[in-house]
């Protein structure tokens, strides 16, 4: 799959689950595709705050493990 599908998908994902990404944190950094799988478990509607949420769920989480690199929000 291209990027360019990858981000077309990551879009559609917040949108349906409702996070305005223009008011998103921007320190925020997850990997796209744990932020697409995330996405996909949350119910239409779901808000922001369960994104988040979620998100920081994963991050406690990974650190535990040790996880690896993460994209951000700004796309770095």
């Amino acid at each position: 799959m291209t990027d360019e599908r990858r981000f077309e998908e990551l879009l559609a994902e917040f949108t349906r689950v409702g996070v305005d990404l223009d008011s998103f944190p921007a320190g925020i950094g997850v990997h796209r595709e744990d932020a697409l799988r995330i996405l996909r478990s949350l119910p239409d509607g779901a808000g922001p705050a369960a994104f988040l949420s979620r998100v920081r769920l994963e991050q406690h989480s990974s650190a535990r493990n040790g996880g690896g690199d993460a994209y951000s929000a700004t796309g770095t």
